[in-house]
């Protein structure tokens, strides 16, 4: 059953969040990341907001971070995810830019810093703040990425949801019907999609990399398969003329999708087979499994290494 919200308890949280005071450590910049393994980035303070339209009043925005969406219309602006936190006057001037409609949520597709580091500077300007229960949990208290061998500490109170739920909402904005579904654990154990019914628009947030080896956080309860299962529950929603963001990469459609979770069935079973023979961790990375899709799928921050491992170790 949805954990279905109506117009106005929606609007009087989002009240709420403008009243927040305007803190600004937001503005101070902040490593994307902050451990020593961390994959180097851009903090998102120079790089331009890219402003992608797909809908009447629905926008794809590219920046530093993760991919961001934007819908615009009378009943307030709703953003989903909010890069990093020196991203955030970038942001707002590209939400600015179009459209002159007041702040109302922003929406989180997980808790990885690239997609809530700049969850304080818009709730300060605004925007109350919607995630999966699991995300509040997190973005509350220290955590640890062992992949990065990044740790992270619980970000401050303005940059928490406010308005959680356990495995799905529905609600009515803008002239559209907008549902946010939990997955099971898959890049984590956080992950939701957002899917814009009249705009046929599917966020998906990290349980697709286009083109790329994804990033699994084992560490947050990330697996192959978990993602697997997230590829198959999402490709269930689109249809075929369906936009589908990425958390990173270029915009996708259900065909793209489809590759993208092919390719990771393809990276299981070859990996499963090689743990199955008796080859330890080192011994399959060492066979190159992945040496057939490196053209296509090994040119993000995953090295086929990397993502060999990580198929290994959450099989």
């Amino acid at each position: 059953m949805h954990d279905e919200m109506n117009r106005r308890n929606f609007i009087g949280l989002g009240a709420a969040a403008g009243a927040a005071a305007m803190a600004p450590r937001w503005m101070k910049a902040q490593a994307p990341g902050g451990g020593a393994g961390a994959p180097p980035m851009p903090s998102g303070a120079d790089t331009p907001i890219k402003t992608i339209k797909l809908y009447d009043n629905l926008y794809m925005l590219m920046g530093a971070g993760g991919n961001m969406a934007l819908q615009t219309g009378p009943d307030g602006n709703v953003v989903i995810d909010s890069s990093f936190a020196p991203a955030v006057p970038r942001i707002l001037a590209a939400i600015a830019a179009a459209g002159k409609d007041s702040p109302f949520a922003l929406i989180n597709t997980h808790w990885h810093s690239d997609h809530t580091g700049g969850n304080e500077g818009l709730h300060a300007a605004g925007y109350a703040i919607c995630a999966h229960e699991k995300t509040r949990e997190r973005l509350s208290t220290p955590q640890t990425m062992k992949l990065f061998h990044a740790t992270m500490p619980a970000l401050p109170v303005g940059a928490w949801p406010t308005i959680t739920f356990e495995s799905n909402m529905r609600y009515w904005h803008n002239g559209d019907q907008i549902d946010l579904v939990h997955f099971e654990p898959a890049h984590t154990d956080t992950d939701i999609y957002i899917y814009f019914h009249k705009a046929d628009v599917l966020h998906v947030g990290d349980i697709f990399f286009n083109p790329m080896y994804p990033v699994i956080d084992e560490g947050s309860g990330g697996s192959i398969g978990g993602m697997i299962r997230a590829g198959e529950k999402a490709l269930a929603v689109a249809g075929n003329n369906t936009q589908i963001i990425p958390g990173h990469g270029p915009l996708g459609s259900k065909a793209d999708l489809q590759k993208f979770h092919d390719m990771l069935q393809v990276l299981r079973d070859k990996v499963a087979a090689l743990k199955a023979s008796g080859a330890s961790e080192q011994e399959a990375i060492a066979k190159k499994p992945t040496a057939e899709l490196d053209a296509i799928w090994g040119k993000g921050i995953m090295s086929a290494d990397t993502i060999v491992g990580i198929v290994y170790r959450t099989l």
